[in-house]
């Protein structure tokens, strides 16, 4: 099965970096393999980043640590400029900037726990999924 172009929800990713438990861990487990390939926009990014280094977010790591971890993500990812905006399109203004990222990059999945935030995304082409969905349906798991 050739590489998929998906976005990663930053709660997908703040949870793979708090436990070794569950699908989002394995998501981020699985990047060595190039069987889906992130994207995401600078803005995407410096999300990721400032909630991952909130206080009391992520137990276990250091900040040095996160830095590695996020640094290795995006060498794996495909940073994608946006140039036009897509907002207001869903409810929270931060989902629509995954939304941004999915499109220009004509990503098929986001991948997040919170599919009902992104209610109509399909008329882009592009699926909601949870990070256990996206690996059985990928053969992953």
């Amino acid at each position: 099965m050739s590489a998929v172009n998906v976005v990663i929800d930053t709660n997908v990713l703040i949870s793979a970096l708090r436990s070794k438990q569950g699908a989002s861990y394995k998501l981020l487990m699985a990047l060595p393999d190039n069987s889906y390939r992130p994207n995401v926009s600078v803005p995407l990014f410096v999300e990721y980043e400032a909630i991952a280094k909130r206080e009391g977010v992520i137990n276990g790591l250091t900040e040095t640590e996160v830095d590695a971890i996020l640094n290795y993500f995006l060498s794996k990812s495909s940073i994608r400029e946006i140039f036009y905006l897509w907002r207001p399109h869903l409810k929270d203004p931060k989902d629509d900037l995954v939304l941004e990222v999915a499109v220009e990059s004509q990503s098929e999945f986001i991948v997040t726990f919170n599919k009902k935030d992104f209610r109509g995304i399909e008329r882009f082409g592009i699926r909601a999924v949870t990070p256990q969905e996206f690996m059985v349906e990928r053969g992953m798991l």
